[in-house]
Parts: C-alpha cells; structure tokens; sequence
C-alpha cells in the first residue's frame, strides 16, 4: 500500500540527496547561533528597556505585563552605552543570517519527515519546531526591514519584535534544552581537522550520529558537488562580507564608507550639520512657519508656564557635550559637538527643579516621535542639553532646528527635535 501511494515530492524518501546532510554539520552551524542568538536576546531586550517603557507614552508594546519582569532604568553613563547596545545587536542579527540560512539548509529533510505527526508527542515536537523556526525568521526577516526603514508590517515594529522574540525565545530554550547533548556527541564525532582536510571526492554522507558512512555501509552513496568545508567557507565568508558591510554604520570614522547597507545613505553633506539624518523636516511635515520667527519654548510643571523665544534660550548659560546619536536601526552618528541648555536648568527656570521625568512635545503633528518621556536621570545628566547649535553653527531644520534634545546613552527616538514644549513633573 505505501508503494502504491507514495509520499508527495520532498517528503519521499530519497528526495534529498546532499550527503553533506547530517547531525555534524548541523551542529557546527549550531555553536554560532547558540552563542549568537543568546546575544541577540540580551541586546534586544536591553534595548526595549532604554526606550523607558514604564513611560505608557514611550511604550509601543502595551500590556507587556510579566513580560516585562527584567525592566529597569536604563543609565546615562557611559554616554556611548546604546550606540555600543545597538550597534552589537544590529550587526551580529545581520552577520548571523547565512548561518541560520546554512542551519535550516541542514535540517530540511527532518522538516519533511512522512509521515507528518505520528504520535501525540511528535505533533508537539512539531509544534514547538514550527514556533522555532517560523519566529526564527520572523525575527530576522522584520529585523531587516527595520534596518532599511521599509515598514511594510501590520502594525508597530516594536510590538511585533518584541512580543515575536519571546514566542520565539521560548521555542529556542526548549530546543536547546533537547538538542545540547546531541549536538556536543555530534561534535565530537569527528575533529575539524579532518573535515577541513577532507576534499570533495572524499566527502560521504553521516549517519545519525555524525559519523561517516562508507561506501559498503549505504546501497547508494550520493556524490557530493562541494565538501564540508566548502559549505563552512561560504558560510563564513558570507557572514564576513555582510559584516563587513553592516558593521560601519555603528563603528563609524573611515569605516562609514563601507555600510553599502546603511539606510541612509554614504552622502550626509558637509558642513557642521552634515551628518547622519533620521528623517527630514520636510518628510515628517514640519513647515517653516513652524520653526520660524514665531517659534516659542513653553515651559510648564511649575505655578505657571514659562514661555521663551530662541534668542532668550541663547541668553542663558550654555554647555556643550560631546554626543553621537544611535538609532534603533543600528546605524549611528560619530560624536558631535551640541551645545545648548542644560535641561537641569530649565527644570529650575520651570519651577520644578526635582523633576522626577519630563514630556517633550515637538512641533511635529505625525508619526510617533512627536512627543517622548524622559526619566529623572535624563534629566538631570550633567550632558542632557536642548541644544541649540552643533559643531559651533546653529542647528539645520533637519537636525531639528530651532532646538532639539540630546541625551546621552539613549535610542536616538527620544531626541525629539523640533521641540514645542517641556512639562516637568515630580
């Protein structure tokens, strides 16, 4: 009966025929994504708490509830804490992706085992692979199309990364929990120095535990196109090359020129305002009218607001901070020379001079940056400045024009620009 009705295309015996298939090289894949994967977490979720998600206005993934246990101020010192946060997390996913590629590569034959389910048990050893690799490339696939700003999901990035990280997480913990001892006796099956030696005459395929098959040990022995090593250094070189190309974005200095994948672009400008943009002026809708003579500071929190023009912000003591800015994108500006007022000081100008946290609301009317929270020691960082002017000119209507925050180790999202007004609150 099984001859008469055999399994359709790939879930036929014999359908896949690398013989570079099995337990030992899919372990070798494995290392890196185990040790890979557990730093993509930690960076991940030490990035969603920067973003001071107790603040309900700053958080883009309601409910989180138990979810977010772990949740703690993030710091202000060292300043380049989330440029370094960032610019790990966002390389190491991308540099990551022809490893996980070559992983899944190695293991699709067990993902069209016939039949399907055969127990109870396999149905949920199905299941649980099914949450690891479909919120595998979940993570990855979203993750990369934040990177090049080409929001096509059905809701907010963050909402879906972050709850799609845990579903995703989860699976990952309990394949771990299962595959570990199977992965290191594969491991140790064979030494590398062998496979790196062995050509691809030379290449047969394993056995179910790793091991290589003779010739007299299968009827049909498939001939291999490249040998293991061959398949390791693509692999690797692949993830080389999008490293190479990646990780410029975060380092900066000479090494900006080669993100080729950097969103924004290699051409920022010259001039004390030519670095980095976000998004521009005219993009989010900010009118010269807007930003223009008229333009006034509000200060509120206090026993009554206080309202300043540009040139009164200039009359008062100013300091300067050597900042960059990082942006959730992984991409990052190299430090700049800000200077402005010390929002410490327009906290006691608003009559609230231990403010607990502070509203910035910007003239901005779309889009979700218009307004963020900041926590007391934001506030209060000797390095937070409304900052007027960069590199000793005044701000570009780009770079937020007439004043805008900068803060130190935060996501770039909360230095809002173009900024309306600030309410103090304790």
């Amino acid at each position: 009966m099984a001859a008469a009705h055999p399994p359709p295309g790939p879930f036929r015996s014999g359908w896949w025929r690398s013989p570079l298939r099995g337990p030992w090289l899919t372990s070798v894949f494995a290392l890196p994504l185990l040790a890979g994967i557990t730093v993509l977490a930690g960076t991940g979720l030490l990035s969603y708490s920067a973003y001071n998600p107790q603040f309900t206005l700053n958080d883009q993934t309601p409910d989180h509830g138990i979810l977010g246990f772990y949740l703690f101020t993030w710091p202000t010192d060292p300043y380049w804490l989330y440029r370094l946060n960032q610019g790990v997390h966002v390389t190491l996913g991308v540099a990551l992706i022809p490893v996980l590629l070559a992983k899944l590569w190695s293991v699709l034959p067990k993902l069209f085992g016939w039949p399907p389910v055969r127990s109870p048990a396999h149905a949920l050893e199905r299941l649980s692979l099914l949450l690891l690799v479909g919120g595998g490339i979940f993570e990855f696939v979203t993750g990369v199309l934040n990177i090049q700003l080409y929001y096509v999901f059905p809701g907010s990035f963050y909402r879906l990364h972050f709850y799609g990280a845990w579903v995703f997480l989860a699976a990952f913990a309990v394949h771990v929990a299962l595959k570990f001892p199977i992965m290191i006796a594969a491991l140790r099956s064979r030494r590398m120095r062998t496979v790196l030696a062995t050509d691809t005459a030379h290449t047969l395929p394993d056995d179910e535990n790793g091991t290589a098959q003779g010739a007299g040990q299968s009827p049909t022995v498939p001939v291999a196109t490249t040998s293991r090593r061959g398949a390791m250094a693509l692999t690797g070189a692949a993830s080389l090359t999008l490293l190479i190309v990646t990780a410029g974005q975060s380092i900066g200095g000479p090494w900006r020129s080669t993100a080729v994948l950097a969103p924004r672009g290699q051409d920022p400008g010259t001039g004390p305002n030519g670095f980095q943009i976000n998004k521009t002026a005219r993009a989010v809708g900010v009118t010269p009218d807007q930003i223009g003579p008229a333009w006034r500071l509000r200060l509120s929190g206090g026993p009554a607001p206080v309202i300043l023009t540009r040139a009164q912000l200039l009359a008062l003591e100013q300091r300067t901070a050597a900042l960059p800015i990082a942006c959730v994108e992984g991409w990052s500006t190299d430090d700049q020379q800000w200077s402005g007022v010390p929002l410490a000081a327009l906290a006691a100008l608003a009559g609230v001079p231990d403010a607990s946290s502070a509203l910035v609301e910007s003239v901005q009317r779309a889009g979700s940056f218009r307004a963020a929270v900041l926590a007391r020691n934001q506030v209060h960082h000797r390095l937070s400045l409304l900052a007027l002017r960069v590199n000793g000119a005044d701000l570009s209507p780009d770079h937020g024009f007439p004043a805008r925050i900068i803060l130190p180790a935060a996501p770039g999202v909360h230095n809002t620009k173009w900024v309306s007004s600030l309410t103090f609150r304790t």
